[in-house]
């Protein structure tokens, strides 16, 4: 493979149980030595549940991979003593969280609270949202490859950070152009050198931004999948066409019913901003290649927007942090992808460094 092209190696979905089985460990080990850096001797935390099938794949890989690992079975044991274990760790170790939907601990916010405390954290969250064809490509989203994060993802913030002009195309002539500069570019790429934070939520794979005026978007964009009220993976029967002007959906061109109801609730509260542009990277998800949880799937290897005033990372003086209620993920159909005069996105790849 040519790790620096952007194209990915042809995997393969394992077959069978054994198969996903065999693959979680193996990409679950990469991803503990070579993302996060876990060593012999630090002292780990492998909080879990088995409500579902990709939950109890993902823990026995944790189990196979971190022997002297605690490990708790969050339904089999009181919150107190999950809150004592957290409470037993000190700033370098690790806490695997494996959820098949999300662990509620009163007012504690688990990934945050983790964090304050100097811990590295993996999450799984809303694993029950897969379905069990979905496993394979979920757990093959896993695979950690450093010579592609690693040099892919700098090389596309490096661009991003001085860009001045983006344009989006996304089939049948519709291009949707940023005309401007953009906010500081954040990685998730599993390289957290000179990071507060180690770790986050798994699988990785993605650099994004937001214009810093979201007057500079104009223009038109297909969208081929977008996330619904239940922050599933909704696939119209063909792409809608957003219609933006100065930063805001004016018009859905061939919306369904669903996601009319989606810009509807957007509309009730604020305007339908178009916030994060997003550049993932995970080549283990495209248009065809798909799991349900959004979340999950917006690593997806092409540009994904997001719709509503919400943006926890970016601030801007019209749009508090606060007072902003939606960011609704929405997947586009990425043909190409300029920054500047440099085409950097074609035919389902990255075209850096």
């Amino acid at each position: 493979m040519n790790r620096q092209s952007g194209f990915p190696p042809d995997p393969g979905e394992p077959a069978g149980v054994a198969g996903v089985a065999s693959a979680a460990e193996g990409h679950i080990r990469d991803l503990l030595t070579l993302a996060i850096g876990h060593v012999l001797g630090r002292r780990a935390l492998v909080v879990s549940d088995a409500r579902c099938g990709l939950a109890q794949i993902l823990t026995a890989a944790y189990r196979a991979c971190l022997p002297e690992a605690t490990h708790l079975d969050f339904d089999r044991v009181p919150v107190e003593a999950v809150m004592a274990a957290f409470a037993a760790l000190g700033p370098g170790d690790l806490v695997v969280l494996v959820q098949s939907t999300s662990f509620r601990l009163e007012a504690f916010r688990i990934r945050v609270e983790l964090f304050k405390r100097g811990l590295a954290v993996i999450e799984h969250p809303h694993l029950a949202r897969m379905q069990p064809e979905e496993y394979p490509r979920y757990v093959a989203a896993l695979a950690y490859d450093p010579g592609y994060y690693r040099v892919v993802g700098p090389a596309l913030k490096a661009r991003i950070d001085r860009a001045r002009r983006a344009v989006v195309a996304s089939g049948e002539g519709q291009t949707l152009v940023y005309d401007g500069a953009f906010e500081p570019a954040k990685l998730n790429i599993g390289d957290y050198a000179g990071m507060k934070n180690v770790g986050g939520q798994f699988p990785i794979g993605e650099v994004f931004t937001e214009p810093r005026s979201l007057l500079s978007a104009s223009g038109r964009v297909c969208i081929f999948a977008f996330g619904d009220a239940n922050f599933h993976v909704n696939l119209p029967p063909r792409p809608i066409t957003l219609v933006v002007e100065q930063g805001k959906v004016v018009h859905a061109i061939d919306a369904t019913p669903a996601f009319d109801d989606v810009l509807a609730q957007i509309r009730a509260d604020e305007e339908p901003w178009v916030r994060e542009l997003g550049f993932g990277m995970n080549r283990a998800f495209t248009r065809d290649a798909r799991v349900s949880d959004v979340g999950t799937y917006e690593r997806m290897c092409g540009i994904h927007l997001s719709l509503g005033a919400k943006h926890a990372v970016y601030a801007k003086p019209e749009l508090p942090r606060k007072h902003g209620k939606y960011h609704v993920d929405v997947f586009a159909v990425t043909e190409s992808v300029h920054l500047d005069d440099t085409q950097i996105f074609r035919d389902g790849a990255w075209l850096l460094p």
